[in-house]
């Protein structure tokens, strides 16, 4: 491309020396013939100022003559400047394209910052890395294509005298934008993101950063509420505690620890149960694992029922005595059925997906599965009761790792950093597990704990204490530096009138 530029502006420069040469000739015979009718116009006059009449009429047929001469050899010379030569250049038109497609694209759009948008969760953590997803879009609400747009974020503390924190961005040329911060102080901030220099769409936005919490730090009972042995715990939304009894119904308290319904009862009817070892709520639905049926029961979270689905089997879809029943994202319910040493896997009318078998040896295998969680990546844990470990697999049954040496693991529960909670039936305690699967501490002197649940809410702990007959909940500080436990024991006695609440100081 370069010498073939070189070789036109080579030729460009001749054809330009030629067209100036010829433009000078023109130039020079019109001047001549300028001259010569000026000669023969000063000559009659001075004939007419100094000649007799004679001579005036004797040289009066010269001079018309000659003018007549001269306008002859005035219309040879062409007065429009020479246009005869012409620039052409020929191309192999398939070899440049191909050659120019290889240089990118031309593109035409408007950047509307006010337009763009952004994702990200509602809360931070102290001293962990927060991701902001950018997409910068066009005045015409489009995806812009590609990046090379100046993105900024800070994060702003409301108090501490307003600390700022800012954003490292990474520009992934496709149009989107990931910032990344990471915040020093807990409590309110306002997080600021804008795209060259003008602010994004819902930025300014406020952002809840929480302090890290710190498993180490756990206290006594403050609390305590009379009942009989429960095996499952689980929260809703809204704060109320879900409670599966030895009595085969499901207690429903307050955040109080009032008790507010009771669910269900002893049998195999709708809506009744025999042993529900496990509950999982998803929004105002509850699903219940209903081990004595053979079966997962789904329920309104007043207690009206909506569903069931399997029966005592192996088959697929059938099960011997399910223990959890856990929901992801995707409303896919995942079951473990103890006796059948599996992990099944459904949608949320109960039509079966997969299973993901624990039969065999190798790192894959496992055996009587009871507690199930899910960590922030989706993947699916499994507290293998029969073979004291916790197995990981993708939601498509791949086996991933596995971790931890517990004894008798029933309950486990993953809070949003990963952090696992495993209750040890066996060595009557609660494991706690950081991300990579290293017990970071262990909470003793349990009673048989069969389960554990974490409040959607602030992260708090519930433990079903089962032989105890309570379920302890270790409540985080609002300064974020230690916990205190509430205990609520369940009385023996079946009626909504027995059940008795009686305060105790905390301790430290």
């Amino acid at each position: 491309m370069e010498e073939r530029k070189k070789t036109l502006l080579s030729e460009l420069e001749a054809i330009s020396l030629s067209k100036t040469t010829a433009l000078t000739l023109q130039k020079e015979q019109f001047e001549k013939m300028i001259g010569d009718i000026g000669h023969y116009t000063d000559m009659a006059s001075q004939i007419l100022q100094t000649h007799t009449d004679h001579e005036i009429v004797a040289l009066g047929g010269l001079i018309p003559t000659e003018l007549q001469a001269t306008l002859k050899r005035v219309q040879t010379i062409s007065l429009t400047p020479n246009q005869e030569s012409s620039i052409t250049v020929s191309v192999q038109t398939d070899d440049l394209i191909q050659k120019l497609s290889k240089l990118g694209h031309l593109l035409d759009f408007y950047l509307s910052p006010s337009s763009s948008t952004w994702t990200s969760t509602s809360v931070a953590k102290v001293r962990t890395r927060y991701h902001v997803k950018v997409q910068s879009k066009t005045s015409k609400e489009e995806e812009c294509p590609h990046g090379g747009v100046e993105v900024k974020g800070e994060m702003r503390s409301k108090n501490h005298n307003g600390a700022v924190v800012y954003g490292e961005v990474e520009d992934h040329r496709d149009g989107t934008y990931t910032i990344t911060l990471t915040p020093q102080t807990a409590g309110p901030h306002q997080l600021l993101i804008t795209m060259d220099g003008h602010q994004v769409q819902n930025s300014p936005n406020d952002l809840d950063v929480r302090p890290i919490r710190d498993y180490r730090i756990l206290c006594n009972a403050q609390q305590v509420i009379q009942c009989n042995r429960p095996y499952c715990v689980a929260i809703h939304d809204n704060g109320d505690i879900y409670v599966g009894s030895h009595h085969d119904c499901i207690y429903v308290f307050d955040q109080t620890g009032q008790l507010k319904n009771t669910i269900g009862s002893r049998g195999s009817g709708d809506g009744q149960f025999s042993f529900p070892s496990d509950i999982s709520i998803k929004g105002d639905v509850l699903y219940v694992a209903d081990t004595g049926n053979h079966r997962v029961q789904k329920l309104t979270s007043s207690g009206k029922f909506l569903h069931k689905f399997g029966q005592k089997g192996s088959g697929q879809g059938q099960f011997n005595r399910p223990y959890c029943v856990i929901i992801d994202s995707n409303n896919k319910l995942i079951v473990s059925d103890f006796n059948n040493h599996r992990i099944q896997i459904f949608n949320e009318n109960g039509g079966w997906l997969l299973t993901i078998d624990g039969k065999g040896s190798g790192n894959h295998s496992f055996l009587s599965p009871r507690g199930l969680a899910l960590d922030p990546q989706g993947n699916i844990h499994v507290a293998s009761w029969g073979s004291n470990t916790i197995k990981v697999f993708t939601k498509e049954g791949v086996f991933v790792r596995m971790y931890g040496d517990p004894y008798g693991p029933s309950g486990i529960a993953i809070d949003d950093e990963g952090y696992s909670l495993v209750s040890e039936c066996g060595d009557y305690c609660l494991s706690i597990y950081d991300p990579e699967g290293n017990k970071i501490h262990t909470v003793g002197n349990l009673k048989n704990p069969y389960d554990t649940a974490l409040d959607p809410r602030d992260g708090s702990v519930f433990i079903a204490n089962r032989f105890a007959n309570t379920v302890l909940n270790y409540v985080v500080e609002k300064n974020g530096e230690g916990w205190r436990a509430v205990e609520w024991k369940m009385a023996k006695k079946r009626k909504l009138h027995d059940v008795k609440v009686r305060e105790e100081a905390a301790t430290r």
